[in-house]
């Protein structure tokens, strides 16, 4: 299993645009990704323009074909990457 958790840090007054984009990815993912068993976005409570994503994939190939999908590449690297000042991204797998 990975699990991915990123940070996404908005270009100020940016977080409604980032919100609406993310709200686009989660259903296309839940439909044509099979691999990925959670896709949780969520935004911060104290600052509107962060949010913090955790993903779960079955396995490293199910997570590399996330980020060859359609909608990963026109969502996320098209239209949400180019409004952010600063992402983060920390890879994990579970502890056996």
């Amino acid at each position: 299993m990975i699990i991915l958790v990123a940070k996404y840090y908005c270009i100020p007054g940016k977080g409604d645009e980032v919100q609406a984009y993310l709200r686009e990815m989660e259903p296309l993912v839940d439909e044509y990704e099979k691999g990925c068993t959670a896709y949780f976005a969520n935004r911060s409570t104290e600052n509107k323009d962060q949010f913090l994503l955790y993903e779960q994939y079955v396995d490293q190939a199910a997570f590399d074909a996330h980020r060859e999908t359609l909608h990963f590449r026109e969502i996320i690297e098209g239209k949400i990457i180019p409004i952010l000042e600063k992402r983060v991204r920390e890879i994990y797998t579970p502890i056996q």
